[in-house]
């Protein structure tokens, strides 16, 4: 064929829509003319067609058929899963919002770091708020109790603040934000419908607390070490209840023993009221007729106890020989008591 002869119009499409076919074509003859290794071929065929995908925008596999590491769709995805976890991570800080509330632990934690720091200069953060536990740990409740009481004045403060800025154009503009925020993400990021619900569950919510943030992270850690230490004071509380129960039980024994024995003291001081009684009419109707030397005193019921003790004294006197006489026969006769 002369090289000036005009080339069919099927032979141009074929060289334009196929431009590997026509590579084959002008080939042949050398192939013709050349061994060829099959082997040779099925990699180099295979390499062409990972070539051909590549060019057509797919994914660049391997001789096995597999992707390429590192190429492709792979590496992408992988990019977008690391970047759909940042920026769900992320969430919009409301700068207006008042201040939240500082616990107990973390009130004492302000106030002796520095002195804790400075004592151990050498230690690590991590063993400075080791001790800082241990010492919230063993604080006297007293004083643990100043902290406690500042913890709770700023935690009615918080909310009767909170509650005024959910009333003030601020907080709506931020609600809006967040939301729109939100929707945008959910617009450009396809989620399955677990994310989906979690974060439905997250607007619900009213985005009163930015989460993921490092205060937010400081307060619920500071919030779990509160915890830990009032599981621990509810231990030894219930310790101490043990025992407080116990010694009760014990006491309440000895309080019933105790009662039987008044109530035993009682019965047999009533009885010696009653004889006592019976002794005293008994001295008065026999004494009756004897007055005391030198006032003529007679006995009556009312008056017995101070004879009977004048009538002692007169009869340590040896000088009453006749009264001795008649107390004896009286109290011998009348009584029948032995002197």
């Amino acid at each position: 064929m002369d090289s000036t002869e005009p080339i069919p119009d099927s032979e141009k499409r074929t060289e334009i829509t196929n431009p590997p076919a026509a590579r084959e074509v002008a080939a042949a003859p050398i192939a013709a003319a050349t061994p060829v290794n099959k082997t040779e071929v099925q990699n180099a065929g295979a390499t062409a067609s990972a070539s051909t995908a590549v060019e057509n925008g797919g994914t660049k596999r391997g001789p096995t058929g597999l992707p390429a590491v590192g190429t492709g769709n792979n590496a992408t995805s992988s990019a977008n899963c690391a970047s759909k976890a940042k920026k769900r991570r992320r969430a919009p800080r409301d700068v207006t919002a008042p201040r939240q509330p500082l616990t107990g632990y973390v009130r004492f934690m302000n106030d002796n770091r520095d002195k804790v720091r400075a004592a151990n200069p050498t230690l690590p953060f991590q063993e400075i708020t080791k001790l800082l536990a241990s010492e919230w740990s063993n604080l006297p409740q007293q004083e643990k109790q100043q902290y406690l009481n500042a913890a709770e004045q700023d935690r009615e403060r918080y909310a009767q603040e909170m509650n005024a800025y959910k009333q003030t154009e601020a907080y709506k503009v931020y609600v809006a934000a967040a939301r729109m925020q939100a929707n945008k993400k959910l617009k450009d990021e396809p989620q399955n419908e677990d994310i989906k619900a979690e974060n439905e569950k997250d607007q619900e919510v009213g985005f009163d607390i930015p989460i993921f943030t490092e205060e937010f992270l400081d307060h619920n850690k500071a919030r779990e070490a509160e915890l830990r230490q009032l599981r621990k004071s509810n231990t030894d509380y219930e310790m101490q209840n043990a025992v407080l129960q116990k010694h009760m039980e014990t006491m309440r024994v000895a309080v019933k023993k105790l009662s039987a024995e008044t109530e035993l003291q009682r019965s047999s001081n009533a009885a010696l009221q009653q004889h006592l009684q019976q002794l005293r009419t008994t001295l008065t109707a026999s004494f009756a007729n004897i007055p005391l030397p030198g006032n003529n005193q007679l006995p009556t019921l009312q008056t017995i106890d101070n004879y009977m003790s004048k009538l002692h004294t007169l009869l340590m006197d040896a000088s009453n020989h006749q009264l001795a006489s008649t107390v004896r026969e009286i109290i011998t006769n009348r009584l029948d008591l032995q002197v």
